[in-house]
């Protein structure tokens, strides 16, 4: 009696867990233009609220003096401890609580995929863009807005230590702080620059 053995399944060869990240990755964010008009209108939402705290709140605390996020070509460590001053213990907690762990938690990401959607809308309408491969799109697009991110995260938690901690605010601490608010200001500018070109150059010519 001969016994018959179930055949033998065949295996494939499982495929590399980083390379389906990657492509889940690449696929999310070549969606993003679809929801770009969306993310516009969250971004000026939420930098409008930040508008009306800093004008009608955050200065009213220090004495009509700006954050230090508005000091667009940074401070000197007396400018930042002048507004630290002001602000007292008091008005550095509720700046902490209603802008740095809030609002301005949320807005980097929230911009940063803005201009991601930006980038990639305006370069498809190039023919050379379009021809890319996804993988590059979303590459070139992560290239330019990335830095801004980390710049302004960055910067975030070195103005976000300064308010909680008043005695970390030393010419050293307040100097960081202002290079990281000129660099964020510096890496935005890039990707806005890249969008106005691209949409720019995407325009069709009139026809006469």
């Amino acid at each position: 009696m001969t016994s018959r053995l179930p055949a033998k399944a065949r295996t494939i060869p499982a495929e590399p867990e980083q390379y389906g990240l990657g492509r889940s990755l690449t696929a999310t964010i070549l969606r993003l233009p679809r929801h770009a008009a969306a993310l516009c209108f969250l971004s000026a939402a939420v930098f409008i609220a930040m508008t009306v705290l800093e004008f009608f709140y955050f200065r009213q605390l220090s004495g009509g003096l700006p954050s230090l996020d508005m000091r667009y070509f940074g401070f000197t460590p007396d400018e930042g401890m002048a507004w630290l001053t002001a602000l007292g213990r008091r008005g550095g907690e509720i700046i902490l609580v209603w802008h740095y762990l809030t609002f301005d938690l949320l807005f980097p990401a929230l911009l940063s995929l803005t201009l991601v959607s930006l980038i990639l809308a305006t370069g498809r309408r190039l023919e050379t863009f379009r021809t890319l491969p996804g993988q590059v799109q979303s590459i070139f697009a992560l290239v330019l807005v990335l830095p801004y991110t980390l710049a302004d995260y960055g910067q975030n938690i070195a103005v976000a230590r300064l308010l909680s901690d008043f005695l970390s605010a030393n010419p050293d601490s307040l100097s960081l702080a202002s290079a990281l608010i000129v660099t964020k200001f510096a890496l935005l500018a890039i990707p806005l620059v890249v969008i106005a070109i691209l949409a720019l150059a995407g325009q069709k010519p009139r026809q006469g």
